[in-house]
């Protein structure tokens, strides 16, 4: 007697993993509608991968990834700066390599000097004009760019094992933690079960 009322928290316990285990898989599976005893079975994210995709492609382009804070970043005066020593280099080897090139003649009457004052006027230029073409460049990768409906394209382009396998990936302590607690509270409610019972 004793043993088959220690068996029900164990026979609990097995029933709230499982229940909670094809809760799970019935996220993902079956990948198409299937019938059994006339009720139609399908995964919710098959099912609902359209409106997901939907959903996450306005997130993603309202919420997470702002052309304004893009545009911010690159046009702030410190990342500029960052870039003037390849710009400043670019100059300098324009100056003294390729206009001689191009342009013999007037490179004879450039010396050292004069590169060096050109160089200082198309930096303190450039400084001033590259925050005007680059939000200029963002405006008109907006217009061009929609984000929204480049990942909800994406998203919806997506197999089915191909989105479970990126939400398992990201998910899959989550869905190992539901299991367990399936579990433990099955065990529980044995319990409460077997105290009913002695009582």
């Amino acid at each position: 007697m004793i043993y088959k009322l220690l068996l029900i928290p164990i026979i609990s316990a097995f029933i709230g993993w499982f229940t909670n285990w094809i809760a799970i898989k019935m996220l993902f599976h079956p990948r198409v509608p299937t019938k059994i005893l006339g009720i139609t079975f399908h995964g919710i994210f098959p099912k609902r991968q359209k409106q997901f995709a939907e959903k996450l492609g306005k997130l993603v382009s309202n919420e997470l990834l702002s052309f304004k804070d893009i545009e911010q970043k690159i046009t702030d005066p410190n990342n500029i700066k960052k870039i003037m020593p390849h710009v400043e280099g670019h100059i300098d080897h324009f100056l003294r390599n390729k206009l001689s090139e191009q342009m013999p003649m007037i490179s004879m009457f450039i010396g050292d000097k004069t590169i060096a004052q050109l160089k200082s006027v198309f930096i303190a230029e450039l400084e001033i004009l590259f925050p005007t073409i680059m939000t200029n460049y963002m405006e008109n990768l907006q217009h061009e760019l929609d984000l929204e409906k480049i990942i909800t394209e994406k998203v919806s382009g997506f197999s089915s094992d191909k989105l479970e396998e990126i939400l398992n990936a990201i998910m899959s302590k989550e869905f190992r933690f539901v299991e367990i607690i399936g579990a433990v509270l099955g065990f529980v409610i044995g319990l409460v079960q077997v105290l009913i019972s002695l009582l």
